[in-house]
């Protein structure tokens, strides 16, 4: 979960999505550009053996997504960004187990 905020900051996918409507990462919308090289143009985005990965900051286990501070099953049962933990859904009516 990602509030809409935090959004932006989320990375682009290399393959283009088959269901255009709303997709970041095709060519109408300018998110994409045709023949472009991606070893050049998005080392940001990839993966780097050497790069530390971060810990959730509620249950200790490695989170993988760039910049978020929380895993994303804990983000779900306290219902905050995993990103920036700002509240985005009210989880008091909610039956989730403790696992």
């Amino acid at each position: 979960m990602v509030c809409e905020k935090c959004q932006k900051k989320l990375g682009k996918v290399i393959t283009p999505d088959p269901w255009k409507d709303g997709a970041r990462n095709t060519t109408e919308g300018g998110g994409r550009r045709v023949n472009e090289n991606k070893l050049l143009t998005q080392k940001k985005n990839r993966f780097s053996p050497y790069q530390e990965f971060r810990k959730c900051r509620i249950c200790k286990t490695v989170v993988h997504q760039k910049g978020s501070h929380y895993c994303q099953g804990c983000a779900y049962k306290k219902g905050i960004c995993a990103m920036c933990g700002k509240k985005v859904l009210d989880t008091a009516s909610y039956r989730q187990s403790t696992t």
